[in-house]
């Protein structure tokens, strides 16, 4: 192996390093094997400051449901934080739309995060209930997206 160490390409490699996000990459060609990667950052995370509980609605008002209100079927969350596609691109028909039925597999959805388009398949035969995401919305870990009955 060489004792010179060629400063452009590990500068190179690291500007790619940076420029894909990734945390670490390794290069080798023949004996010269070079391995570049970003120390490890641990964050801390508050937990969530405890909520009041809403009031009771005086009585003769009706109360409206809330956005956290169970739902009646299965809630298909997102797998990751990105952004929610209900169509294969803009101006055509959305995968699930509310009232179609879908089997289990058939995508009903796509999440792109780091610039790669995910299909979220349904977990199961049924029909589209409710879509509980705008086409290019941002959505988190979690994030209810549709809901099948």
């Amino acid at each position: 192996m060489s004792k010179d160490l060629d400063e452009e390409l590990v500068r190179k490699l690291a500007g790619l390093l940076d420029e894909t996000g990734l945390g670490e990459i390794e290069y080798a060609i023949g004996d010269l094997r070079i391995r570049i990667a970003k120390p490890v950052v641990t964050a801390t995370v508050a937990a969530p400051a405890p909520v009041a509980a809403p009031a009771a609605p005086p009585p003769g008002a009706s109360a409206a449901p809330s956005a956290a209100a169970p739902e009646d079927g299965e809630v298909v969350a997102s797998p990751m934080v990105g952004t929610a596609y209900v169509a294969p691109e803009p101006g055509s028909a959305a995968f699930a739309p509310v009232g179609s039925s879908v089997r289990k597999g058939q995508t009903i959805m796509i999440v792109e995060a780091m610039k790669t388009m995910n299909p979220i398949p349904a977990p199961r035969d049924g029909t589209v209930k409710a879509v509980r995401v705008e086409n290019g919305q941002p959505v988190e870990y979690g994030q209810p997206l549709l809901v099948l009955e």
